[in-house]
């Protein structure tokens, strides 16, 4: 039996796709995607992410979660506190049933963004807090790390996680491998393939623990914005192949699939090797402007760690 395409991280319920949100689902079912992992970085969004799951129950798998940044973007944006987990924590208990993972949690240590020891104890406050009901639910967790790869994952194993999606994950090769070793599992934008340092992680990573995302609208296919169409896993375009389980789901749409390459079709997708994986991932043509790559021991000798 095939399994549809599935895009492992996305924000449906972000405002940019109020206005052509319809067209955003069709495009995405013409394309083959059968699942997106509909993640919330606020609680203001949950009741919206609700409200989608009910419109498109076989397509949107929603997960809720606190981001460790909060304040939307520019010189408002500031490190979650555990006062904003007040609010969410009930209605993760209340949805549990409804929910596929908490998420998008995680810790974001990048210099300008938590330039502070306060900012970063709150982070990692709201952080384990939402790892312990991860537990208590037996939900997977879909997780930010930048600029903190190595102690998010060390957080995470010291907590007893053992399902974990880490969402663009920028760290080094070495750090990633012990996330392997836990057994989590590591997914990429389109936005990734012009990024040489990514490349080399990309290439670490065994292929069973990699997925796709789009982290729609954000990381999209058009330069200098975004697009609602990288809602649709951007198949077509999209890189690598395979099929990873977020969590034992009863149904297949729940799974992870990643196969969404022009270069690839269903049937070959298990058979396709890492070396095939990259040669995908290098052929596409992307943007010229694409996420940074956070580097962790610039961000030590800057006093972040």
């Amino acid at each position: 039996m095939e399994l549809g395409f599935v895009d492992s991280h996305c924000h449906i319920s972000a405002r940019e796709f109020e206005q052509d949100l319809e067209d955003v689902m069709q495009r995405s079912r013409q394309a083959g995607v059968e699942t997106l992992i509909a993640v919330t970085e606020e609680v203001g969004e949950f009741s919206r992410l609700l409200q989608l799951q009910q419109r498109y129950p076989d397509v949107v798998a929603p997960c809720f979660g606190v981001h460790p940044l909060q304040g939307g973007e520019g010189p408002e944006q500031r490190s979650a506190r555990p006062q904003d987990l007040d609010a969410a924590l009930p209605l993760l208990y209340e949805h549990r049933e409804r929910l596929v993972a908490v998420g998008e949690i995680g810790l974001d240590f990048t210099p300008w963004r938590a330039p502070t020891q306060q900012g970063r104890d709150d982070q990692m406050s709201v952080f384990v807090k939402q790892l312990d009901v991860a537990k208590e639910l037996d939900l997977p967790v879909n997780v930010h790390s930048r600029s903190a790869a190595r102690v998010t994952i060390e957080t995470m194993r010291q907590q007893g996680i053992s399902r974990a999606l880490l969402h663009n994950f920028a760290g080094k090769p070495s750090v990633a491998l012990e996330g392997v070793k836990a057994g989590y599992l590591f997914s990429f934008p389109p936005a990734v393939c012009r990024n040489q340092q990514r490349d080399k992680l990309i290439r670490a990573i065994p292929l069973e623990h990699i997925c796709l995302e789009t982290d729609s609208p954000a990381l999209g296919l058009d330069k200098g914005g975004t697009s609602p169409v990288t809602s649709s896993c951007a198949a077509g375009t999209s890189p690598t192949s395979k099929v990873c389980p977020l969590k034992p789901f009863s149904s297949s749409r729940h799974r992870m699939r990643t196969d969404c390459s022009p270069g690839l079709t269903r049937n070959n997708a298990h058979t396709n090797t890492h070396t095939n994986t990259h040669t995908v991932l290098k052929s596409t043509v992307w943007p010229e402007e694409g996420e940074e790559l956070y580097d962790e021991e610039l961000c030590k000798r800057r006093g972040v760690f």
